[in-house]
């Protein structure tokens, strides 16, 4: 997928495949891969702003570097959960 945003308010684009660039989640749908990456974000400490395919990043104006890198951080750890998720199903 893809990465977009300006300010403090960000979009990651979730794929299944980078190729054909297959949403994670169809449009007006979820998957089982998704629900797994809001999931894990939660679990983490994390509240998701989810949208079909997308996590959008959305800190407050006032967030400190310690706090978006410990945002990031889970962020990542919870794509990997994805990746399982995408191994798992094929």
């Amino acid at each position: 997928g893809e990465v977009r945003g300006a300010g403090v308010f960000w979009a990651v684009e979730l794929v299944a495949d980078q190729n054909t660039r297959e949403p994670l989640a169809p449009y007006g749908s979820s998957s089982a891969a998704m629900n797994s990456v809001i999931a894990e974000c939660k679990k983490l400490g994390l509240l998701p702003f989810a949208n079909y395919n997308r996590i959008h990043v959305v800190p407050p104006c006032i967030v400190t570097e310690e706090q978006a890198r410990e945002g990031v951080a889970i962020l990542d750890r919870a794509l990997d959960v994805a990746d399982a998720a995408l191994d798992a199903a094929n």
